[in-house]
């Protein structure tokens, strides 16, 4: 069976990790412009004020990207540089460069996926409280609005968010990102609440802009999976990929997932914070509920699970390890059959993988080339369970590598490398590794070649 004709194959990328050009043509500053400028925040003390420069060297990637045989690219709008208050007063500076941006992936035969918001908040928004000011689903709905009547005549595919686990969890409980402040648990689930408004209210204002979109968002999480394919440990990894964990409730599946497309919160997470839970308004979950045509799901690893004997579930912890990328994360193909199967499963939505990689240490070569083995190994692994879940009747629509070069990597820095080009952060030379060539091929072959 294999991959649908017309699958999706690209690359991702966010805003504020290429495009560089932090203070030009009148963007305004995101919370990441503040927070990298504080000292010890970013492994190697860097800002992502140039990064790869995409701003003004995007004709150059789109090539490259037109080389590897994309046929589709995955990219975030930088909601500063468009609206540098947040609200109000439009950067047409701003609009223009996305309006080149589209304009230059069509001409090479790429379908341009738009993501609406990978974590750069304007600063002036967040010095008025961010997402705990419920005044903020209406700054995003303004902020759709815009992005779907100025771009809507020509790009169908948009996100509202991606990885809300991150921005909320790892920037407002773990303190890891941007603005890295700890919050009290009553207003890290309120700011959740507000999130999911704020989708709703997005998803609204795209429909209002764009009628014909196909409209989806980008949640992650721990995509686990059975230790072995018997009944009870098939279901035991059922209720991990969606269990609420005691320690971490934010990187819950469920609990982002549940409400945008089950239009009801997971009962554990009142069971764990019932005494910390937001107002929850009569029209909320209707709100945050809206009709959606896919669901994105960014998938990195899991952990196998098997059944406990009484109905539930336990960790396998292998005497052995496991294997690592480059940036300590586990090496574990079968999140990626398991995920999309389980996520299908439980919201009956269409799914793409909108984000799959591996950070490698990678160097160039005497040759002057990349050779990075280990990231072709990776994929090739991982996507061949993803068409294993394929083969299985799972509706899978579309794969985007994360990402498609090097760039800024939060608060790594320059320290992590996940690109399929390699990027010279000073000279901003760009290289086509290894990995590129291979990835190439399999597109061209529509996965046969896996």
């Amino acid at each position: 069976m294999g991959f649908r004709k017309d699958f999706a194959w690209g690359g991702a990328s966010a805003s504020y990790q290429i495009e560089g050009a932090a203070f030009e043509d009148g963007k305004g500053p995101s919370v990441w412009d503040m927070f990298c400028r504080e000292p010890g925040r970013i492994a190697d003390g860097t800002v992502g004020d140039v990064a790869c420069d995409h701003y003004h060297l995007y004709e150059k990637d789109v090539a490259l990207m037109k080389d590897m045989a994309f046929n589709a690219y995955r990219f975030s709008i930088s909601w500063p540089r468009v609206l540098p208050q947040g609200t109000g007063q439009v950067n047409e500076a701003g609009l223009a460069f996305y309006d080149r941006l589209v304009d230059r992936l069509l001409e090479a035969g790429i379908t341009p996926y738009i993501t609406l918001y990978h974590w750069d908040m304007p600063y002036a928004l967040f010095q008025r409280g961010g997402w705990l000011n419920p005044d903020s689903p209406r700054w995003f709905a303004e902020f759709a609005e815009l992005i779907g009547r100025r771009l809507g005549d020509r790009v169908k595919h948009f996100m509202t968010f991606n990885e809300p686990q991150c921005f909320i969890g790892i920037s407002y409980v773990d303190t890891v990102h941007a603005p890295g402040i700890k919050f009290p648990t009553r207003d890290a689930l309120q700011m959740t609440h507000n999130v999911l408004l704020a989708h709703g209210r997005g998803v609204q204002a795209l429909r209002a802009a764009v009628p014909d979109a196909q409209i989806g968002w980008a949640p992650t999480c721990s995509a686990h999976y059975p230790e072995s394919e018997t009944p009870e440990d098939i279901e035991a990894a059922r209720q991990a990929i969606f269990d609420v964990p005691d320690d971490r409730w934010y990187w819950s599946a469920s609990v982002w997932s549940d409400p945008v497309l089950l239009g009801r919160y997971p009962e554990k997470l009142f069971d764990l914070h019932g005494q910390h839970m937001p107002a929850i308004g009569a029209d909320d979950l209707k709100l945050i509920s809206q009709p959606m045509d896919f669901l994105g799901q960014n998938i990195y690893n899991g952990f196998g699970v098997k059944s406990d004997g009484q109905g539930g579930f336990t960790y396998v912890r292998r005497s052995d390890g496991y294997p690592f990328t480059g940036a300590k994360w586990p090496v574990t193909p079968k999140a990626l059959y398991w995920g999309p199967r389980f996520m299908a499963e439980r919201y009956k939505l269409p799914i793409y993988l909108t984000e799959n990689g591996i950070s490698c240490p990678d160097v160039v070569s005497l040759d002057g080339k990349v050779h990075d083995p280990n990231r072709i190994d990776f994929t090739q692994r991982y996507l061949r369970e993803l068409r294993r879940a394929a083969d299985d009747g799972v509706d899978i629509r579309g794969y985007f590598h994360w990402c498609v070069t090097d760039n800024f990597e939060w608060a790594k820095g320059y320290t992590e490398r996940f690109g399929m080009i390699y990027c010279d952060f000073v000279t901003q030379e760009r290289i086509l590794k290894d990995s590129a060539y291979w990835y190439r091929d399999v597109i061209r072959s529509n996965g046969e070649t896996l």
